[in-house]
This record gives C-alpha cells, structure tokens and sequence, in this order.
C-alpha cells in the first residue's frame, strides 16, 4: 500500500508519499481503515474536553481578580499552553477523516502546525519551570524567599512562549500544501530545502524537546522528594518546610510531571525511529508501517495530556477544589432569607 501522508507532530512526511511494492504493507491497510474510523472521534472528544477543562482551570485562577502566587502563575500559563493547543485539534481530525487530506489551504496548513509545535516545547518548559519552582521552595527554603518573585515567574513564562514560537519558525516557514498524485491528497507536509533539515528537527525535537528536560525534571523531583523523605524522617515542624499546603502543591506537580512523560513518552520514541528511518538505519516496511502508525497514536496519547491536567487538579489539587468552591460560592446568587420576603 501507499503509505498515507502523516499530519504528525514530529512528522517530516515527504519520506512518506513514495508507494511501496512489498506485500509486507499490505498488512497495515486494516489498522489505517481502523484509524481513520475511529481516531477523529476521539480526537474531537479530547478537544471538547480539554478546552472545557482549562477554560475551567483559567477561571479559577483569574476571575477571583487576585494576585497570583508564584505557583499558581506556572500553573495558569500551562493551563493557557494546553488549551492553545487543543484549538488545533478539529484540524487535526478532519486531516485524519479526510485520509490525510488538508482542505484547509496553505495559511491554516502552516499556522496549525506551528501552533501545535510551538506550545510542544512551551508545556515541556513550562513542566520544567513547575519542577524548578517547587525544587527552590522546598530544597532551598531560605533561599527561595528572595528567587521566588511573582515579576521573574511572569518573566520565565514570557521567555517560555517566547521561545517555544523561536523553536517553532521552522514549522512555519517550510510546512505547505503538496498534492500527493498516487495518494489523490493534498497533503499538508514538511518540505526542508535541504536533507540535513531532517536530521536537525529530530535531534531539536528529541533532544531539546525531550531529553534534556527530562534530565532536568528527574534531578529537580529526586531532589524534592528526597528532601521530604528526609522531613518526615526529622520529624521537622509543618512551618519550616512549608507545611501540609506545601507538600499539597507538590503532590500536584509531582502528578501533573509524571502524566506529561507517560503521555508524551511514546511519541518521543515513535520520533526517533522516524529518525532512523530517515537515515536509513532501519528499512523494511514493517518499521515504515510501525513508525507512521505509531506517530499517530503516539501523537493522539499526547494529546491526552492537555485534557488529562484539568482532572488531575480537580483530584489531586485539594486547594484548588477549595478555590474553585469559594469561587461558586462568590457566583451563585443566595437565596433571600426567610424573613425578608414580602
């Protein structure tokens, strides 16, 4: 079979369009029937959810018109991040349903995509951010007093978004509409002018994207968990590392970390053996079909974790039930009493 053109967000496609003549790909076309069956819907659900979900978390945190803290800064920025990036996701499931089709034209076809991309590494730098602030405030108390500024939180999230659209200029510039004549499609794919472009968007994606915050991510939460094993051990008063609201915050961070790398994980391996197809490490039509079907479903579990953070802070975050709950008591009208009725 001709293997579909992927709308995927490591995908560089145009290694895709070219038909294969070994009977070892005919064997996908059912999972590929299956996709394009099921994966739009689920898609679609996932986007109704997500931008209910951190359009609720958004307004916890701002329609209380209050100063937020430091945390709680990181925290709406990546709520914002998630739902930026679930307003692509129609676009994404009508490309799917569409057979990898993009009737969107090319402005849609470079906008979506770098939007997409672009809030990729803002989420990842944002987790990194949440892991750092709560690796200052409870590894370094004392010093976390003078770091821990609401202007340099706003600051590192600005730098964040900033270069998150940086990262993602090059899915801008290069990603255009291509018709795909075997495939009857106008596809919606990466054209680099030069082979070696492939090789430095896997490594950004992978190493900048992936690899390196994770790194950062490990050492901040060893660290913090290692500092609170070591509380508890001392039997240290609640104020003097922060208390059960500061352990509270951290058991939500903790969550919202662990849900991103198990969400993002198989998408980051699917990416590096995209990786070693294109240098033609691996070749066999097998690991084709692997690879573009995995980036698929790699991708839609990615797509899991901006809908999946609005749970977790419902669940897990017991302060933030709290503020949600103040904040309906602040909205619904009250009943009048009793005694006043006329």
């Amino acid at each position: 079979m001709a293997s579909p053109t992927i709308l995927a967000l490591g995908s560089s496609n145009q290694s895709q369009l070219a038909p294969s003549n070994t009977t070892a790909c005919d064997s996908a076309q059912a999972i590929w029937g299956l996709l394009y069956q099921v994966l739009p819907a689920f898609i679609i659900a996932i986007c109704i959810w997500g931008l209910l979900g951190n359009l609720f978390v958004l307004s916890i945190f701002l329609l209380p018109r209050r100063r937020l803290n430091v945390a709680e800064i990181y925290l709406a920025n990546l709520a914002a991040s998630d739902l930026v990036f679930v307003l692509g996701l129609p676009f994404w499931a009508e490309n799917i349903w569409n057979h990898f089709h993009w009737p969107f034209g090319d402005a849609l076809c470079r906008i979506v995509n770098g939007v997409i991309k672009a809030n990729l590494f803002i989420s990842i730098f944002l987790v990194v951010a949440i892991s750092g602030d709560r690796y200052h405030a409870l590894v370094h108390p004392m010093a976390s007093q003078r770091r821990r500024r609401r202007r340099q939180a706003q600051a590192i999230c600005m730098l964040i978004w900033g270069l998150g659209g940086l990262l993602s200029v090059p899915t801008f510039l290069f990603r255009t509409v291509e018709t795909v004549p075997n495939l009857n499609i106008s596809a919606c794919v990466l054209r680099f002018p030069h082979e070696a472009w492939h090789l430095v968007r896997t490594m950004k994606l992978t190493v900048v994207g992936f690899l390196l915050p994770l790194a950062t991510i490990v050492f901040f939460n060893y660290h913090i968990l290692a500092s609170l094993r070591a509380s508890r051990q001392r039997e240290v008063s609640q104020t003097r590392r922060g208390g059960p609201t500061s352990r509270k915050t951290t058991l939500l961070i903790f969550t919202l970390v662990v849900a991103f790398l198990v969400c993002w994980a198989p998408f980051h391996f699917c990416a590096f053996l995209e990786l070693l197809l294109e240098v033609r490490a691996m070749q066999s039509c097998f690991w084709e079909n692997f690879t573009d079907l995995g980036l698929q479903f790699a991708s839609f579990f990615a797509f899991i974790n901006s809908c999946l953070n609005p749970v977790i802070y419902v669940l897990v975050g017991r302060l933030f039930r709290t503020k949600a709950w103040e904040l309906y008591k602040q909205w619904t009208p009250r009943s009048p009493s009793p005694g006043l009725s006329p």
